[in-house]
């Protein structure tokens, strides 16, 4: 064990990325990290948890609402992994506890930029509280090194951004939550906040309008629920504009398992390129005056990660950078702050306005 403080985490939702914290949390063990607390109404999730954290010889109190757990006051930081649509409350009733947690929550922030909104407000009033952002793309291995060639300024001055998902379909999830846009916030919300992410941080700027199509064409539409039928769309193009004149592009296909890699990442400077690629773990680079034969691949790793779990071992390193924010008692702030999720949800509920308008739309609109 290392020789510092303990540092005692509850989980608030242990479905499957909630247990996926729990795995991540124990491989930090050396660090000082013990999981002390899970709440979820769900009684499967919870059992399929105790059964996590008797393996790792883990005691944990288990309840069934966040509200005991905070009651409780058992923990010095809580990770939110629930349902989308429950991220709100659940925010709002931890930063507004007598007792101070510090909290990582899973992407989306929140499903509305009204509710996000409202968290960033009720934040900026507890000063001793840090609330970090679950947008762990930043951290997956290629990904980060390809942000290091752009912020090295190998590339230039970035014009445009070009970010592929081709994957599965949405997984099924406790209830079917996911299968509904007011549930989830859309796919363009839930999904995709994490590339509006990573477009902002190739490309240094803020975004200020949004043009997208997208449809249901494949996925779910055989699907019902108590009666209704999915409307989460399962394609789309998105196209954003930055103040700094740059460009993104994001292109998502959830029916496309047929793909060799499920992110393909693409930076283009004034004077060179950059691309990483994922789960293949490659990054390519070359300057514009080598052409070709001067392009350089590089099999990205990091020799820190001890978990890699289902991303690739990014949610470890999330966790690792928190726990150093924690740990630096206010010196330090948050790799991924609320602000930052804030305008990734913004993002996605614009380019969902587009696809149901036709038209562009404009993200001061949004934040307004």
């Amino acid at each position: 064990m290392a020789s510092t403080c303990i540092v005692k985490y509850g989980i608030i939702g242990v479905g499957m990325m909630g247990r996926e914290h729990l795995v991540n949390l124990h491989h930090l063990r050396p660090q000082g990290v013990v999981v002390v607390a899970i709440a979820d109404p769900h009684l499967p999730s919870q059992q399929l948890a105790l059964q996590l954290a008797n393996s790792f010889s883990w005691p944990l109190k288990v309840f069934s609402g966040h509200q005991e757990l905070l009651d409780a006051g058992l923990c010095d930081v809580l990770v939110v992994s629930t349902p989308n649509m429950t991220h709100h409350r659940i925010l709002m009733d931890i930063i507004n506890h007598p007792k101070p947690h510090h909290v990582l929550v899973e992407k989306p922030l929140c499903t509305t930029v009204s509710h996000c909104k409202e968290v960033v407000d009720a934040a900026s009033k507890r000063p001793n509280i840090l609330v970090q952002v679950g947008l762990e793309y930043r951290y997956m291995p290629p990904v980060a090194k390809l942000i290091d060639i752009v912020k090295g300024g190998s590339l230039g001055r970035v014009r445009m951004v070009a970010i592929r998902e081709h994957r599965f379909p949405f997984l099924v999830k406790v209830n079917n939550w996911n299968r509904f846009n007011i549930n989830s916030g859309g796919t363009l919300v839930e999904k995709c906040c994490h590339f509006f992410d990573l477009m902002r941080l190739f490309v240094g700027a803020n975004p200020v309008r949004v043009m997208a199509s997208g449809a249901i064409d494949v996925n779910h539409k055989d699907e019902t629920y108590d009666g209704k039928v999915p409307d989460i769309i399962d394609n789309a193009y998105v196209i954003v504009e930055f103040d700094n004149g740059s460009r993104g592009m994001l292109d998502l296909c959830m029916f496309a398992e047929g793909s060799k890699n499920e992110q393909e990442i693409s930076v283009v400077g004034d004077i060179g390129k950059g691309e990483a690629f994922v789960p293949e773990s490659v990054v390519r680079f070359g300057k514009r005056e080598a052409g070709r034969d001067g392009v350089q691949t590089l099999k990205a790793e990091d020799n820190r990660i001890k978990y890699d779990g289902l991303h690739h071992g990014s949610s470890y390193l999330e966790h690792l950078n928190f726990l150093s924010a924690i740990r630096a008692k206010g010196e330090k702030a948050p790799a991924v702050d609320l602000q930052d999720g804030l305008i990734s949800v913004a993002m996605g509920v614009a380019a969902q306005l587009s696809i149901e308008s036709g038209k562009f739309v404009s993200i001061q609109e949004v934040l307004n």
